[in-house]
């Protein structure tokens, strides 16, 4: 009789096996996330790269995988995290991330939806700042709101911020929406609205796509136009604000008006 015991058979390894090796990656990636928490409350989440920062963020939305590849996207796809944030849910939804077998996925509604709320907190903590005092003594907070505002609009916005007799905020209005270098102004509408909020003054603020502020020529003979119909019925303008993503051109100061 043989000494030797035969090896045993083995069976072939259940459909739902592979499960056991799942729990391990999702130890890992929540490690990940706790680790990355830890970091935030300890150095600051100022002390975060914007794509960490933004991780935080889309965890909420994201309760499982991993949302790295998706903070990186963004900031490819838009170039800068106030951009991330200044854009459109349609915007977001067509960012695809990959994973290791090649497969894509996109950002779903839900967490853009998510980035397009945080943008709009942002922006109404920048108009709280920028309404508290005279628009003319909180200018600089008035830039800061402007720029969130429009900075990386796609179309040319026109809008009117509307001002009291104490040059306080009554409205900030969107008057019209245009193409990538063009939006229709009228300005006895402009002026219209004026009586009808009973404002005293306003500021014109309208932005390039293109990233320059320089006045354009039109923009000249438009903003010539508004003080004229506004002067026509005791009210002042102010100064026209030209935003895009170099900077605030700012009528007064290059002494256009």
């Amino acid at each position: 009789m043989s000494a030797v015991l035969p090896f045993p058979t083995l069976s072939p390894r259940p459909a739902s096996a592979p499960a056991a090796v799942a729990p391990l990656k999702s130890a890992g990636l929540s490690g990940h996330r706790e680790r990355l928490r830890d970091r935030a409350r300890a150095a600051g989440l100022h002390h975060l790269p914007d794509y960490e920062l933004l991780e935080l963020f889309l965890f909420r939305s994201q309760p499982q995988g991993d949302v790295k590849p998706i903070a990186k996207a963004l900031l490819a796809r838009f170039g800068s995290l106030a951009a991330v944030l200044a854009a459109s849910v349609e915007d977001l939804m067509t960012v695809r991330t990959e994973d290791a077998r090649g497969r894509t996925k996109g950002i779903g509604a839900e967490t853009a939806l998510d980035l397009a709320a945080l943008h709009e907190v942002a922006r109404r903590v920048s108009l709280e700042e920028a309404s508290k005092r005279t628009v003319i003594s909180s200018w600089t907070a008035l830039l800061a709101y402007v720029r969130l505002s429009l900075q990386h609009e796609p179309r040319e916005q026109f809008r009117v911020l509307y001002l009291d007799n104490r040059n306080q905020l009554i409205l900030d209005e969107i008057q019209n929406r245009g193409t990538v270098d063009h939006a229709p102004v009228y300005p006895r509408e402009v002026v219209r609205r004026a009586l009808e909020l009973s404002a005293k003054s306003m500021i014109i603020v309208h932005n390039h796509p293109s990233g320059d502020p320089t006045p354009s020529r039109p923009d000249i003979e438009m903003t010539r136009q508004i003080i004229e119909a506004a002067r026509a019925l005791d009210l002042s303008v102010h100064d026209h604000l030209i935003v895009g993503r170099d900077g605030v051109a700012s009528f007064k100061q290059l002494g256009l008006m």
